[in-house]
């Protein structure tokens, strides 16, 4: 079972540090409204199955999953639109920010309208990647210049791009989590952010299978 991925976006990751619940949770607080306690297995992973569903999902909100990310910031700003969860992020006015930037190794050229991209051209692409690293250097070079004149961390920060990595905390019961899931592993969605929504989703199938296997599949069926 791989409860962490330490190699996203380079630096980044998605690392479970806590959880609570699980299917049996799930069936459990399903089943109190009729009380009757845990019976089969069968039967439980069916009502598992009716709920999902039948869009029964306060259930799920008793499985609790609490994760340590670390990704850009833009990345971070597509998350936190995420509300029905909680999150406490490393703060800028306290701590000095490490020099730390996600530079992609190609970049993309949007085709058509419907958020589908193709890559640039090899020599066209280092060239702008040299020049989007240069930037970096220099606004964190700018970022430091600040810092010793005096300047606070609170003002200093403004000058800093939003690929640099920030780190935070995320707590989110499986419900939210599968909403998180459903959008942000849908081809629409930024790459970026799809490769953290795949670690999340397979700590989702190693610690809540029978969820996750439903899941899926209405997912596909919806997609189909």
């Amino acid at each position: 079972m791989k409860l962490s991925n330490e190699s996203i976006l380079d630096p980044g990751f998605l690392k479970l540090v806590d959880f609570m619940g699980g299917d049996a949770a799930v069936v459990q607080a399903a089943r109190v409204s009729v009380g009757k306690g845990l019976t089969t297995e069968e039967r439980d992973r069916k009502l598992v199955h009716f709920l999902l569903e039948n869009r029964h999902e306060t259930p799920f909100e008793h499985a609790v999953f609490k994760f340590h990310i670390k990704c850009p910031i833009f990345v971070a700003r597509q998350w936190f639109r995420h509300r029905m969860s909680s999150y406490n992020e490393i703060s800028g006015r306290y701590t000095e920010m490490k020099e730390e930037f996600y530079l992609p190794r190609s970049l993309r050229a949007q085709k058509g309208k419907n958020y589908l991209y193709t890559e640039i051209e090899a020599e066209l692409n280092n060239r702008l990647l040299r020049q989007i690293e240069d930037f970096y250097n220099q606004a964190f070079q700018l970022y430091r210049d600040l810092l010793q004149q005096g300047v606070a961390r609170e003002h200093a920060r403004i000058v800093l791009p939003l690929a640099l990595y920030t780190e935070f905390y995320w707590t989110v019961n499986a419900r939210s989590l599968m909403n998180f899931l459903g959008l942000r592993l849908d081809p629409h969605a930024q790459w970026e952010i799809r490769q953290y929504a795949e670690a999340a989703e397979q700590i989702f199938q190693d610690l809540m299978p029978w969820s996750h296997e439903i899941f899926i599949k209405m997912q596909r069926g919806r997609s189909a």
